[in-house]
């Protein structure tokens, strides 16, 4: 990695939108942004055919008495990461230039995914080792995440930071639906190493991406956020010259302190649907592989939806949330009451646009509201704290998933996310939006038929190894 000093290249006018006709969405217009975000798509893609994959792999072949177990150890080891190592990915972020780090940690995950994939060419590949694959895969992932997020204002104008946004999310939902297409299927045919060696090009791909992409300085993008008057460059909470801890970046924040609260709540019951899946899959639906990745692609399928159409919501992003949730709650709970394969897929269609419909409303909304010298330290922070009831929840539904039937792990998750939706409503009800959200709201408002036109063309015109 490189300081943070780096001189780095400023977006040039290739990167501009051209004059007259149609403007062409934000990933073809911005020559940087669009690799960078490709990038995204190929990490994220890779990790989660990654964790579809081996869950699929240690239910159905590797672990045959406590496949549960197995599976939610599985997956709270991929989501330790990002909460264990917050501080240091907070402390990275804002130390080094943030291609450096977006670079450093493909290339690392490709090396790791390339080393699975020559271990499982022998025979009686262990368990613990693709655990540890899995850990070296999430804890590159908890850098590149949180620093691409970041570094967003260094590749867009503040014009395009809400069609930004609103692609960098589509790459989680386009990740989901090319992991669940991919991963289970890989494995039933090409085992483990055909999986990890899958994973390996496609990091390796993203490393290069990230390295041909400009940057501009940290300092240039804060000139641009304040010529374009956004609330992140010099808003009211901003401390001049010097980043806050992790404690006082919430601290100043109380209805965004709320807002993650409420999410890291709700995290405990959504998040099992990764676990219940492939049991759902095998005790109920007696399936295999292709019947994974229909339900998994249905999951990825309606958060893609989501995040395109996540800003026609109407109302606040408090009441929009809760009501988000709260559909949420009844897809995740009727396949436990109707236990049939197209009930459950749609569901999960549905389950996927209420997670990409609502966060693509609080990201926009925490882009706008966070100052920019603070991004850094938030983004980590909000991945730690969304992340921190992963582990427990992936251990928690998996062992219960032993011992119970995934058609009561159903009903548990949708009972459960009952409360979170309920704290949300009254959150937007006694807590109005800080006056910062508000006129963030109105710019939004005033560019909103040209983001969502953005996006969907960016969907339109992703590459064909985005998703297939």
């Amino acid at each position: 990695m490189t300081a943070l000093t780096e001189p780095q290249a400023p977006a040039g006018a290739a990167d501009r939108p051209g004059t007259g006709g149609r403007r062409l969405p934000l990933v073809l217009r911005n020559r940087a942004f669009g690799a960078v975000w490709l990038g995204q798509v190929l990490t994220q893609g890779a990790v989660r055919m990654f964790q579809v994959g081996v869950s699929w792999w240690l239910v159905a072949y590797a672990v045959q008495d406590a496949g549960g177990l197995a599976s939610g150890l599985f997956m709270a080891v991929c989501t330790l990461p990002a909460v264990a190592l917050a501080p240091l990915v907070a402390r990275t972020v804002g130390r080094f230039a943030h291609r450096s780090v977006l670079r450093t940690a493909a290339a690392a995950a490709g090396a790791a995914a390339a080393g699975l994939a020559l271990w499982a060419q022998g025979s009686g590949l262990p368990v613990a080792a693709v655990y540890g694959a899995a850990l070296a895969l999430a804890t590159c992932q908890a850098f590149f995440d949180p620093c691409l997020t970041t570094s967003v204002p260094e590749l867009v104008d503040d014009a395009d930071i809400e069609s930004a946004t609103g692609f960098e999310l589509s790459t989680q939902s386009l990740a989901g639906l090319g992991g669940a297409l991919l991963g289970a299927l890989a494995v039933d045919r090409a085992g483990v190493a055909g999986l990890a060696a899958g994973c390996a090009a496609a990091y390796l791909l993203a490393a290069v991406l990230v390295a041909t992409a400009r940057f501009r300085t940290a300092a240039a993008a804060h000139a641009a956020a304040a010529a374009g008057g956004g609330a992140g460059a010099d808003g009211p909470a901003a401390v001049a010259g010097q980043r806050r801890t992790l404690r006082g970046i919430l601290g100043e924040l109380p209805y965004v302190r709320r807002i993650l609260v409420c999410f890291t709540a709700a995290n405990l019951f959504t998040a099992a649907v990764f676990v219940v899946i492939p049991l759902y899959t095998r005790s109920v639906l007696r399936g295999g592989g292709g019947t994974v990745a229909l339900l998994e692609s249905s999951l990825g399928t309606g958060a893609l939806i989501g995040a395109f159409t996540g800003t026609r919501v109407p109302g606040r992003p408090a009441v929009a949330g809760a009501y988000c949730l709260g559909l949420m709650a009844v897809a995740l709970a009727l396949p436990g009451l109707a236990p049939l394969r197209p009930v459950f897929a749609g569901c999960l269609v549905v389950a996927g646009w209420c997670a990409g419909a609502v966060s693509v409303r609080f990201v926009a909304l925490f882009q706008r509201l966070v100052p920019a010298a603070d991004k850094p330290g938030f983004f980590a922070v909000m991945q730690a704290v969304l992340g921190a009831s992963l582990p427990v929840a992936s251990l928690v539904f998996g062992s219960a998933g032993d011992h119970l039937s995934p058609q009561t792990l159903c009903l548990v998750q949708g009972i459960g996310l009952l409360p979170a939706a309920c704290a949300l409503a009254l959150l937007g009800r006694h807590h109005p939006e800080p006056a910062e959200a508000e006129a963030g709201a109105r710019a939004a408002a005033g560019t909103h038929s040209e983001a969502e036109a953005d996006a969907v063309g960016g969907a339109a015109a992703r590459p064909a190894g985005g998703a297939r």
